[in-house]
């Protein structure tokens, strides 16, 4: 185990002292600063504001309540609105867009950043050492192969868990300061099948879409790491991660008008569309992805193993 951290630590000093890495973070950084401040520039300061869109939004569906040519099922979903904008006026619950909430929310889209920076560095965890001519040198310490590759690889996802981190507390602090701080005791409100109106807890709901946006990063990343066995050259390794990251969700859009496209491993990654029940597929349920995805990363793994295994390091 002491050798394993040993490993990791010196892992980390690798990616760390590269200017690279503290570009790509202070470039998150931004990222996150400019996106809260172009979706706080459409913001009213009027409090009054959103009450009024409410009440004329339940107006307007119990209008269309009584219209006979709406389907049911539209017709479900208004009286559904109809009871949780209701709800947010009797007990002056502003919407979660207007708060320091809906921001941070918002900002969990950019979590493909970092998945994208992160795929940088995984794919040069291993390649890298070919690259630059140093995996004989690493192979000199007393430590199996084996240690070397899983210490490569936790270092990578500490790496992607440092970056969720200070995205996360960035994000926070950063829509606090435009928002305001007074909506942190916000609940989160939903509607159960009777119709009526649930208080839970906000914080438990951003953590469960961070968690859910963190198991398709795991995944990415697991699979950037897997091509940087593959490969000797880091350029390549890198760009063939970064392509099939974004030619995974274009690949996924074609296959899902096939019955079998729902094992494709991009069409199971995200698995926020389950916390509100509307899967990408009709007969995906959230204990299906979670297999299917686990299939895939036992594979990835695997390979990543049997071929760094297998290689002929020393050459």
């Amino acid at each position: 185990m002491i050798r394993l951290l040993n490993l990791i630590r010196n892992e980390h000093m690798k990616i760390y002292r590269r200017l690279r890495t503290w570009i790509l973070g202070g470039l998150l950084i931004v990222i996150v600063v400019l996106a809260a401040l172009f979706s706080h520039s459409g913001y009213s300061t009027n409090d009054d504001n959103w009450k009024i869109r409410a009440a004329e939004s339940i107006e307007h569906n119990q209008k269309e309540l009584e219209n006979p040519d709406v389907p049911a099922k539209f017709k479900q979903k208004m009286r559904e609105d109809i009871a949780l904008q209701q709800y947010m006026l009797d007990h002056n619950y502003p919407p979660t867009d207007s708060t320091l909430w809906g921001g941070t929310l918002s900002a969990a889209g950019l979590i493909i950043m970092v998945t994208l920076f992160t795929v940088i560095i995984a794919g040069d965890m291993v390649a890298g050492e070919f690259t630059w001519g140093t995996i004989k040198l690493l192979l000199i310490r007393p430590a199996s192969r084996a240690k070397i590759l899983l210490s490569k690889y936790l270092t990578t996802l500490l790496f992607a868990a440092t970056l969720l981190i200070v995205m996360f507390i960035t994000s926070l602090i950063m829509n606090g300061f435009l928002y305001g701080f007074q909506s942190l005791n916000l609940p989160h409100l939903t509607v159960n099948a009777a119709g009526q109106v649930r208080e839970g807890s906000m914080l438990v709901y951003v953590f469960a879409t961070y968690g859910l946006k963190l198991i398709e990063l795991i995944m990415i990343v697991t699979m950037a790491f897997m091509i940087s066995t593959v490969f000797r050259s880091s350029s390549l390794a890198i760009g063939l991660s970064i392509f099939i990251m974004f030619a995974g969700q274009i690949i996924t859009l074609l296959l899902m008008r096939y019955s079998w496209g729902k094992y494709f491993l991009f069409a199971n990654t995200d698995l926020t569309p389950y916390l509100e029940g509307q899967p990408l597929a009709e007969g995906m349920t959230l204990g299906f992805s979670i297999t299917v995805l686990l299939f895939y990363f036992l594979l990835f793994i695997v390979l990543s193993w049997e071929i760094f295994r297998r290689r002929d390091v020393a050459a």
